[in-house]
Parts: C-alpha cells; sequence; structure tokens
C-alpha cells in the first residue's frame, strides 16, 4: 500500500462573511411564482419546450462554491443548487476545449479527435466541421440559440465560428483565455491580439468593459427582446474564474483578510460571478420564462491550484486525470423538476446533455446516432437511477508516455505508458502519467507564490504506471488497489482496447504562422480559406506597422508555473 507523509497540513477555517443580500421573492424584481395550488395543476408534461440556460464556468474548483464548504461567497449558486438537484457524481474533462467539445457534440474525445491537449489559438483545427452540435439540433427543434462568453473550439476558417455551428448569435472570445478588461490575449512573446467578438466581427468598441458583467448584460438584453413564448437556448460560458486574475476592487475587498494573493484575488471573482449569475436569473424572472426554464450550471474542468483554486479534498488539479481534474460542481435548477431540494448521486457526464436537453427539447436525435452520451433527465428530474454505468475520461496516445510503463504490465493487452482513465461502476483506473497527484488543502499561506502550501504528498508510486480505485468508497484516491485487484485492472484494461478500437485519429496540426493577429488587423480571428490545405507553407514575418509587439505578461505567468510545475514533478522543493 501507498506510504503518505503529512507536510505541516492544516484545514482552512472559514471565513464569517455574511452572504450578498437578495430577496428572491420581491415583488419589484420578480415575477409572481405560482403557488402550490397552481403548482398541483400542472400538467406532467410540459406545455411546450422549456427554456434552456446553460452556464458553465471556467477553473472553478470542486471546492469553491459555498454548498461545498468553501470560505468562497456563492450565495446565488448555493440558492439555486439548494432548490434543485445538486449532482455528486458528475465527472467533466479535466482541461477546457475537451469538456467543450463534449458538451456541444455529446461525444467522447476520442471520437472527435480532441483527445489530445486544448485547440490553441495557431492552430488550423477546430470543432469537426462534420459534427451535428446540440445548437444545431435546438434550431432544429425550433429554438432560438445564442451564445455568450468563451468558445475556445477553433476558429481557423469561418466555417468554425460559432456563428456557423448553431448559434443564432454570439458575443465573446475565440482563444482559451483573454485579459477581462482589454480582451488581449498573447500566445507567446510579441504574439498578442485582442479576442472579443460580435457575431464575425471584432466587438471593439466593447474594451474596457469586464467580461463577467459584459456576459449577465448580454443574456439579459437577448432575454428582454425575445418572447417568452418562443423557446430559447442561451449557452453561458463564463471566461471566469481562468487567469489572468482579475476582479473589480470592491470584490476584491470583501476577501481583505485572505493572507494569499492569489486565493483573494480568485475568490473575488468567484464571488463577482456567482453575482452575475443572480442576474441572469433575476432577468429570467422579469423577463416571464422562469416558470418554464432550465438552468443547469457546471464547471468545465477542476481547479488550478497555482491560481487560487482549490478541489480539496479531492486529489489533483486541473490538467490531471485525478478526480480533482474531472470531478465537477454541477446542479439543475428548474420549477419542472419533480423532485427537488436533494442531492442526487447518479453517474452524470458532461457528454450526457446534449442528449438529455435534446430530448427535452423534443428534438430528433435518430439521426445522430453513436452518441456517447445518455439522456439523464428522469434521473435528475425524478430521481431515477442513471442510465451512465461507466465513463471513458480519455485516451490521449500523444501524451508523454510514462518511463514505467509497458505492455507487459497491461497483461499483453494495453501498454500502460499510455496516459488513460476509465471508471467502470464503482472502479476507477488509470494508466501512464495521470498528472499532478497531490491533496492540496484551500491556500492559506501569504507571500505567494514564494512560499509554497501545506499539502500532502504521495512519498511513494513515482514508478508505477497503473492506479486502481473504488471510488464510492475511496473518493479521494488514497488506496490504490492495482495490486490486489488484478482482475478488476484487467477488466477494465480490456474495455479501454475496446474504445481504443472505436478512435478516429488525433487532430493535432502544428501552428501556423498565418494566424498572427498582426495579418488580421490587430485581433484574433479565422486566416485560412476554403481552399487551403492543413499542410502549410511557411510565410514571411508579420507586417510592420501600427500593430508594435505588446509584452506577453501572461506568457511570463506561463512560463513560471511551468518551471515551477518542473521542480514540484522532481521533489526539488
Amino acid at each position: 500500500m501507498a506510504v503518505y507523509a503529512l507536510t505541516g497540513f492544516s484545514l482552512v477555517s472559514l471565513l464569517s462573511f455574511g452572504y450578498l443580500s437578495w430577496d428572491w421573492m420581491k415583488p419589484s424584481l420578480v415575477a409572481n411564482v405560482a403557488t402550490d395550488s397552481l403548482k398541483k395543476l400542472l400538467p406532467p408534461a410540459f406545455s411546450r419546450p422549456p427554456h434552456i440556460i446553460f452556464i458553465l464556468t471556467d477553473d472553478q474548483g470542486y471546492h469553491d462554491v459555498g454548498y461545498h464548504g468553501s470560505d468562497i461567497q456563492t450565495p446565488t449558486l448555493d440558492r439555486l443548487a439548494a432548490e434543485g438537484v445538486k449532482l455528486e457524481n458528475y465527472y467533466i474533462q479535466p482541461i477546457c476545449t475537451p469538456s467543450r467539445s463534449q458538451l456541444i457534440t455529446g461525444r467522447y474525445q476520442i471520437h472527435t479527435g480532441l483527445q489530445h491537449s486544448i485547440i490553441r489559438p495557431r492552430q488550423p483545427n477546430c470543432l469537426p466541421l462534420d459534427q451535428v452540435t446540440l445548437p444545431q439540433k435546438l434550431q432544429e427543434a425550433g429554438y432560438s440559440t445564442h451564445m455568450v462568453g468563451k468558445w475556445h473550439l477553433g476558429f481557423y476558417k469561418k466555417e468554425c465560428l460559432p456563428t456557423r455551428r448553431g448559434f443564432d448569435t454570439f458575443l465573446g472570445s475565440l482563444t482559451g483565455n483573454v485579459d477581462y478588461y482589454t480582451y488581449d490575449n498573447c500566445d507567446g512573446p510579441g504574439i498578442c491580439g485582442y479576442d472579443l467578438h460580435e457575431g464575425e466581427d471584432v466587438a471593439w468598441d466593447q474594451s474596457g468593459k469586464y467580461s463577467t458583467f459584459l456576459y449577465a448584460q448580454r443574456v439579459s438584453k437577448i432575454l428582454a427582446s425575445h418572447s417568452p413564448k418562443e423557446p430559447i437556448f442561451i449557452y453561458v460560458a463564463f471566461q471566469a474564474v481562468h487567469t489572468p486574475l482579475q476582479s473589480p476592487k470592491e470584490y476584491i475587498y470583501r476577501y481583505r483578510s485572505m493572507g494569499n494573493v492569489a486565493r483573494r484575488k480568485y475568490a473575488a471573482m468567484v464571488t463577482c460571478m456567482d453575482e452575475a449569475v443572480k442576474n441572469i436569473t433575476w432577468a429570467l424572472k422579469k423577463y416571464g420564462y422562469y416558470d418554464n426554464s432550465v438552468i443547469v450550471f457546471s464547471t468545465d474542468n477542476g481547479g488550478q491550484t497555482f491560481s487560487g483554486g482549490s478541489n480539496w479534498p479531492l486529489r489533483g488539479r486541473k490538467g490531471t486525470y485525478w478526480e480533482g481534474g474531472v470531478r465537477g460542481i454541477g446542479f439543475v435548477h428548474s420549477p419542472l423538476i419533480k423532485r427537488k431540494r436533494r442531492t442526487s448521486w447518479a453517474l452524470v457526464h458532461i457528454t450526457d446533455w446534449y442528449p438529455t436537453l435534446v430530448s427535452l427539447a423534443r428534438g430528433n436525435l435518430s439521426n445522430v446516432p453513436g452518441l456517447d452520451g445518455y439522456n439523464v433527465w428522469p434521473a435528475i428530474s425524478e430521481g431515477k437511477e442513471s442510465p451512465r454505468t461507466e465513463i471513458l475520461h480519455n485516451i490521449d496516445p500523444l501524451y508523454n508516455h510514462a518511463k514505467h510503463g509497458s505492455l507487459e504490465d497491461g497483461f499483453g493487452i494495453w501498454n500502460t505508458a499510455v496516459q488513460a482513465s476509465i471508471r467502470v461502476g464503482e472502479w476507477k483506473l488509470l494508466t501512464g502519467d495521470p498528472g499532478y497527484s497531490d491533496w492540496i488543502p484551500p491556500q492559506t499561506l501569504t507571500n505567494f507564490p514564494g512560499s509554497w502550501w501545506n499539502l500532502e504528498r504521495l512519498t511513494d508510486g513515482v514508478r508505477k504506471s497503473v492506479w486502481l480505485f473504488n471510488i464510492t468508497a475511496d473518493p479521494y484516491e488514497r488506496y490504490d488497489l492495482s495490486d490486489q485487484r488484478p482482475d478488476v485492472v484487467r477488466t477494465l484494461l480490456m474495455r479501454l482496447v475496446h474504445y481504443n478500437q472505436t478512435a478516429i485519429p488525433v487532430r493535432y496540426p502544428a501552428e501556423n504562422p498565418r494566424a498572427h493577429p498582426d495579418f488580421n488587423g490587430g485581433a484574433w480571428g479565422p486566416w485560412a480559406s476554403e481552399d487551403d490545405v492543413e499542410e502549410w507553407e511557411g510565410v514571411g514575418e508579420p507586417p510592420k506597422g501600427r500593430n508594435k509587439k505588446k509584452k506577453c505578461k501572461i506568457c511570463k505567468l506561463r512560463s513560471f508555473f511551468r518551471k515551477l510545475n518542473t521542480r514540484l514533478m522532481s521533489n526539488r522543493i
């Protein structure tokens, strides 16, 4: 059994901040809610397709919501979850693009070719154009579809843009992370550009507005201009709380007693996002949508512990296949739920939203065979058993192979050097290099990142390439049972072999210099024509002129964290 060393561990104490005041039932703010007697008269089936609001946050850690015992104030999320159904056996992917692609397509990464890393700004790559997307299916069902926020599914040609993939309108960024005020994004020294778009045009006029506020205001504007008699789908993909750590000062002030500067800024961003969700919910009520609406809240991956996030008490962080990287915050809030105010332990994965929401919309799924998701609405609304019994977390053949893995260690049927992870029933298997594996309590030390956190560290197992956990009994992944249960290991390896036989080739092309924003007026955007091929010839340097190279502060931070991570992995600190 693995040996664990406790290095100065201490739990963070909860802060005594009061919740933000908000009277949901105040007549001047919201529409009247149906009385209990009227609710009893409602038919068991919806009288018309529901309005669907899907809210996705970026890099919010599992611990970073009030109802998970956090020191961060999230009164809106707490109340929405408490009055709806909390999903406590809910899984996402460990990084941005994979979660978004699986949400939009209802398919595992291995079935879209996006099983390695993310789509980077200069890659000629995007969500495969042959995939029928969730908003396209909802359009077929008569929905008005709108996207607000972060896309991160590729944009190298116009056919990849949100407005070409099923959304009637779009306001947001195309790349993975931008400045919250200036919307600049640097993809390397001197490779910087503006990234805020309205439809297919660059939204230069919106610069200076804090993105969390801007996106919530846009949702309210959409609701105000639409008729609640017609079904609407709004996908709100907040940039928050991804780096850079930026928040209006008044939110930071609330956490002034937090010694850790990164945690303080991060907490402010989470609370600001929570208030934005409050404003969206208020708009649903004000404009007459709420009584026939379904609000889904989800994170996209685990929290980044280097940037103030916390997944405690789960193991690992963003970018890993430990539970801290793939178990997400999720809940559904809706007057249409039959069994409200409860916690569900039904197994749910982010691919399940595609068939679930299309079914709620009374759409047609018969022409999209091969989905990896399931309709989990009966499990959510009525408490029935989930149709899902297993999850392929991923198989990434391009990720750095583990030094100590081999085909022999995989019973001759699977090379354990390959990064992969799967859950079947109560069992979870990991092979290859699953990523950074410590248990990191909420960051409480000062002088981040000069000082390091209190953490629990695994002191052996560095030569391993296979791990097995009973996640039901051991959700924190402390007891590796791979040696005790080789029969289960072999069974799960066979499932990996099965899935791998259905995988399509990885799509991860080399970066192209033509993507440089200086070729596009200083903004990130499509650069390829329909006649271009994916094997690109080199081009010259970006044109000289008014678009001067900018200092890339984000790039310096990325470089710092890469070096810090390297030191951690080599146990030099």
